[in-house]
């Protein structure tokens, strides 16, 4: 409770956000609270925050963060991809806004129970959802060469993937691969001296993408994004922070979709689609940290905020 994760681009996503009084909105990855605390500081009349998680332990920290507001907030263990159902249950047909914020929380990543950094030993696992079954030790031990070539190049976009995987497969067939610092000098044994990176740690990469890959995350994006620009009030908006190419560009050509009136081929010269837009861009190009902030906390170098408002 001490160290409470400070979401990047606060102010910006807050002010995108545009809350009124009597309003009704959903922070979709509630992490520790800091977003929906910052809802209730600047606009303390909201109707209601809906508070979304897959980890428990995020959804205890808010809880107690958010303890002065009762009776205004709710908080469900779950997916923002099943936002539609959510809402449903709380017999709620639309929200005024939508906050997704796609990081990792703090506790997460200091936590060495939970496997998502290397900067301290821990078993890995790197579950959002600590009753899933999968882990990235379940991964690491169990996928072919080729899967997790597949893997470290999708979603962590590392050139050194093949001899990453082809590293590991070698390393587990003497003694399973089951803690964080055991996988983070394989990956750096794995690639060269001259060719390792100076400003960030050499496993990063690979840890990024056992993450995504353990968690599903981008199939839930795709999922998650249209339900809930479908749930949104006329007027409403929704604001996405991604830290990884692959996740905004998922929110770019969302967003760009649904705020497009046609989406007929270039070839045909006259409109049959009759796609009506759903969405007003509020963002031509992603919102990026400052200077300042990112000298404070340099996980926020790589953040993008994108906010559209439904028409």
């Amino acid at each position: 409770m001490d160290n409470f994760h400070q979401p990047v681009l606060l102010e910006e996503t807050i002010t995108l956000l545009n809350c009124h009084p009597g309003g009704i909105y959903v922070d979709g990855t509630t992490g520790e609270g800091g977003h929906a605390l910052h809802i209730f500081k600047t606009c303390p009349n909201v109707r209601l925050l809906i508070g979304i998680d897959r980890d428990e332990d995020n959804l205890d920290y808010t809880n107690k963060r958010l303890s002065p507001f009762k009776d205004k907030y709710f908080l469900v263990k779950g997916n923002f991809s099943e936002i539609k159902k959510i809402i449903s249950h709380l017999k709620i047909k639309a929200v005024d806004g939508v906050i997704l914020d796609l990081g990792v929380s703090t506790h997460q990543l200091l936590s060495p129970s939970r496997g998502f950094s290397f900067s301290v030993d821990g078993p890995l696992d790197m579950r959002m959802d600590q009753e899933q079954k999968t882990t990235a030790s379940t991964l690491v031990n169990n996928f072919s060469k080729e899967q997790l070539k597949r893997i470290f190049w999708k979603y962590g976009e590392e050139k050194w993937s093949s001899s990453i995987a082809k590293k590991i497969v070698k390393s587990r067939k003497e003694t399973p691969i089951n803690t964080t610092l055991e996988l983070a000098n394989l990956v750096t044994s794995a690639i060269p001296a001259r060719a390792r990176p100076r400003k960030i740690h050499p496993a990063t990469r690979i840890f990024q993408a056992l993450r995504i890959a353990v968690n599903d995350e981008l199939t839930h994006l795709k999922k998650g994004l249209p339900e809930a620009i479908d749930v949104l009030v006329p007027g409403g908006r929704m604001v996405v922070i991604a830290f990884h190419s692959l996740e905004d560009r998922i929110v770019k050509n969302t967003f760009r979709e649904h705020s497009r009136s046609c989406v007929c081929p270039p070839r045909i010269p006259q409109c049959r689609c009759g796609q009506i837009p759903k969405l007003k861009l509020l963002t031509k190009k992603p919102i990026v940290s400052s200077t300042e902030e990112i000298s404070q906390n340099p996980r926020s170098r790589s953040a993008r905020l994108r906010g559209a408002e439904k028409l």
